[in-house]
């Protein structure tokens, strides 16, 4: 599949120029849960990733088994204990009510996906407090590996391009999305290779300081 996408994606000279530079990318696709993708997106929200990853560690330790807390076990838990594992009051009110909505059913299996277009595995778990689009397009992409995805929301998707592109500033998520029509149907793939050459960048960066 891999293979496949790079030749399509490598008709345009801007992933021409980012799949040239680092090869094929990881598609690798997340073994967890929509539940456990959901709950992980928002602990990621605004925070580095080592941050995210000690406080989400924390509240993983709670259960006692190393996975998230069950959804019976979040609504039972007290917003205090939340708090103490680094969440701010927001993120534990989203956490409590993806919770809520996975004991209703609002939040599929990842069988139950598998029958959900895009669109309306959106739709569905928008309906969640603390939700958007963007963190339901991170559970399409890293745990369901839908194929074609391209979140023009994401702040490291719209530098890669400015990157990869040599612009002066970054794309609006407009115009990225009216120019990613060209990467369709693999726009998911696409997207992962903006996110490297977005990392590629920030780390030489880093480096020149």
């Amino acid at each position: 599949m891999i293979d496949e996408a790079c030749a399509h994606l490598s008709k345009d000279p801007v992933m021409r120029r980012i799949i040239k530079r680092y090869g094929p990318c990881d598609m690798t696709e997340r073994k967890m849960s929509p539940y456990e993708t959901l709950i992980r997106a928002i602990g990621h929200q605004q925070l580095h990733g080592k941050a995210a990853e000690s406080i989400l560690g924390r509240f993983k330790a709670l259960s006692g088994t190393g996975r998230y807390p069950a959804p019976e076990a979040v609504l039972a838990m007290r917003t205090p204990t939340m708090l103490r594992c680094g969440f701010s009051k927001a993120k534990a009110r989203a956490i409590k009510d993806i919770a809520r909505h996975a004991v209703k059913g609002t939040v599929p299996t990842r069988r139950a996906c598998a029958s959900l277009s895009d669109e309306q595995l959106i739709e569905r778990l928008t309906a969640i407090w603390g939700v958007g689009r963007w963190t339901v397009e991170m559970l399409l992409i890293s745990t369901l590996g839908r194929l074609d995805v391209l979140p023009v929301d994401d702040f490291g998707i719209r530098d890669g391009f400015k990157v990869a592109a040599r612009l002066k500033k970054q794309p609006t998520p407009k115009a990225l999305r009216e120019y990613g029509e060209r990467w369709a149907p693999y726009r998911s793939v696409a997207a992962r290779y903006l996110w490297i050459a977005a990392n590629a960048a920030k780390a030489a960066k880093e480096k020149a300081r």
